[in-house]
């Protein structure tokens, strides 16, 4: 996995986190026990510090930017495929769905889920556990039986996928290559 150091400053990736070996680090990242980090993410610390917290996963694709005041993703939380969080903070076991965009200043309350596709607008205060739907995300209405299911059983659906990932993947030898 490609960690860089910054300004001095290195990422921090406690022993029992998996980072997917396309995932890149930069900076001052600190990703907690039982967290991943999947393929293709970023996460880049120059501007303000990016903490991924204990059990939390960061999907495929996904950027997170550490603005002036960082960003933190709580244990437990998701932030799903194709994701821009940048200078935000996400509640533990909140849920940010595919291609969201959460932008600098938004507090994104526990268990909450942002529908995917949605932007939300900078400092943008969501409470606990609802669903935010639209571009800009501004329709907050109480979780439904289905959207807490998602929410409540994620993080150990990934856990466990983290856990195969770290055990089962290892490099393709070229040579061998369409056989």
């Amino acid at each position: 996995m490609p960690l860089f150091a910054f300004e001095g400053v290195s990422p921090k990736v406690h022993p029992t986190a998996w980072i997917a070996p396309t995932a890149t680090l930069v900076g001052d990242v600190t990703v907690e026990a039982h967290a991943s980090v999947w393929y293709g993410v970023v996460l880049r610390a120059d501007f303000g510090p990016v903490i991924i917290r204990e059990g939390a996963n960061v999907q495929d694709n996904s950027v997170l930017h550490g603005g002036p005041e960082g960003t933190e993703v709580g244990p437990g939380a998701t932030i799903g495929h194709l994701c821009v969080v940048h200078g935000a903070t996400i509640g533990a076991q909140a849920l940010i769905g595919n291609g969201a965009t959460v932008q600098d200043g938004v507090t994104v309350g526990a268990r909450t889920l942002v529908a995917a596709g949605a932007t939300v607008a900078p400092n943008t205060r969501i409470d606990t556990e609802l669903v935010v739907l639209g571009p800009p995300a501004r329709d907050q209405r109480p979780l439904s039986t289905g959207a807490r299911r998602w929410v409540e059983t994620n993080p150990e659906i990934y856990a466990e996928l983290a856990r195969r990932h770290h055990a089962g993947v290892v490099p393709v030898d070229e040579s061998h290559e369409g056989v």
